[in-house]
């Protein structure tokens, strides 16, 4: 069996989730104070399937939504 990490100091095939990551901090959780887990948990759900998925722009994929792209890749297939 071989694990999936990037080579120690060698982070570029992590950019995209490192990039999410850094977004998320940004627009949401520093923003926030979060009464108890649930409530954490519940929140950052919302905010990502309801901006991050459906409304934020990313210039990554021809500055669509991800759902947007998505679509435009079913209804091409």
């Amino acid at each position: 069996m071989i694990h999936s990490f990037s080579q120690r100091g060698y982070p570029y095939d992590n950019a995209c989730i490192e990039s999410f990551h850094a977004i998320l901090k940004k627009e949401e959780v520093n923003h926030a104070r979060y009464q108890s887990f649930e409530n954490a948990n519940k929140t950052l759900f919302e905010y990502i399937e309801g901006w991050y998925n459906r409304k934020r722009i990313h210039s990554s994929i021809g500055y669509l939504t991800p759902q947007g792209f998505e679509e435009s890749i079913k209804k091409a297939a």
